[in-house]
């Protein structure tokens, strides 16, 4: 089964083709950094808008470059939430009409879903069951994974995400957009120990998480120091240094409580080598595996969407009507 998906939830426009025997046959990404980085943060509109323009001569682009006729493909996968309600629907617009013009099958696919399987597409696959750390600008969660479609939630955060409190501490900072990972970039001149930062919620028991005062210490030790030498980036290193040994805490305990030997880590913070060289060493010391998406499938993409609609596809699963039907807010 040749599977079409597309991603367009939010600032990137992603289409792949993924085969249930021969896997990834390729995909093409579109970023709308440059567009949104003069505003600081993705504009919805010009999402929308810009998604209109990239997604056909994205897909015209991956369709020429794999020698795939459009004919040939099965099925067909989207991403219908969360994320921004007029940016899911120009992928769900393509994606149905295409699937009503082909006669062939179609399927809503969760976007955090298309995440969480993303390290399926590297050679090394996790097995289920695992527990998940789903890490982005979104979205900060540990899931239980029993098998496909069985999500049991164990952590979510009570205020801002891992990916967020990067985004907003490195904007405090001065750094360009997409913060993130400027200030991951800054941290590596920065002077370990000279702060230190609390680590939230890890004083008590639970699996939730709490990023919001981790940036607003950020930004008092900022306004505090901002005339000293070496400042942003010895700011950016204890931020850093607190937000991921957070997260290694909360892994820990979440693996202790469940007994998994097994953590897949996807998403866009999942990039962040602090935090992967962390995990690394931390499913080691417990004898257990930890697996990451390749680097290009952290972020939003359409082989991860390709991926998990396939799988569903596989079980027998569409969508029943021709409705083009999208979740802002869908909880997985």
């Amino acid at each position: 089964m040749l599977v079409l998906g597309i991603e367009s939830s939010c600032d990137d426009t992603g289409v792949a083709l993924y085969h249930s025997q021969r896997g990834l046959i390729g995909h093409a990404l579109y970023s709308q950094t440059d567009l949104h980085a003069q505003y600081g943060g993705v504009v919805p509109e010009l999402a929308s808008r810009d998604h209109v323009r990239k997604l056909l001569p994205l897909l015209k682009q991956l369709l020429a470059d794999t020698n795939t006729p459009l004919a040939n493909i099965d099925a067909i996968a989207y991403t219908a939430g969360p994320g921004l309600a007029g940016a899911l629907l120009v992928g769900a617009s393509l994606g149905k009409s295409l699937a009503f013009a082909l006669k062939k099958p179609a399927i809503a696919v969760h976007h955090m879903e298309g995440h969480l399987l993303a390290p399926m597409l590297s050679d090394n696959k996790p097995a289920f069951p695992f527990i998940a750390l789903l890490v982005s600008g979104g979205h900060t969660q540990l899931i239980r994974v029993s098998q496909l479609g069985s999500y049991e939630l164990l952590g979510d955060t009570l205020d801002d995400a891992v990916g967020e409190a990067f985004d907003k501490t490195a904007k405090l900072l001065g750094l360009p957009y997409p913060g993130g990972p400027a200030l991951a970039q800054l941290a590596l001149s920065g002077i370990k120990g000279r702060f230190k930062f609390p680590h939230p919620m890890t004083d008590r028991p639970g699996l939730d998480f709490s990023f919001s005062g981790l940036k607003t210490f950020a930004l008092n030790t900022f306004q505090q120091h901002q005339h000293e030498p070496n400042i942003k980036a010895d700011i950016a290193l204890a931020f850093q240094t607190a937000a991921v040994e957070t997260l290694i805490i909360k892994c820990r305990r979440a693996l202790e409580q469940t007994g998994m030997k097994r953590l897949v880590v996807a998403g866009g913070v999942g990039a962040n080598t602090a935090l992967r060289s962390g995990l690394k060493e931390l499913l080691t010391k417990l004898n257990g595996e930890v697996f990451f998406p390749e680097s290009i499938f952290c972020t939003d993409n359409g082989a991860m969407i390709a991926y998990a609609g396939c799988q569903h596809l596989l079980l027998g699963e569409k969508d029943l009507d021709d409705a083009i039907v999208v979740h802002p807010r869908w909880e997985l």
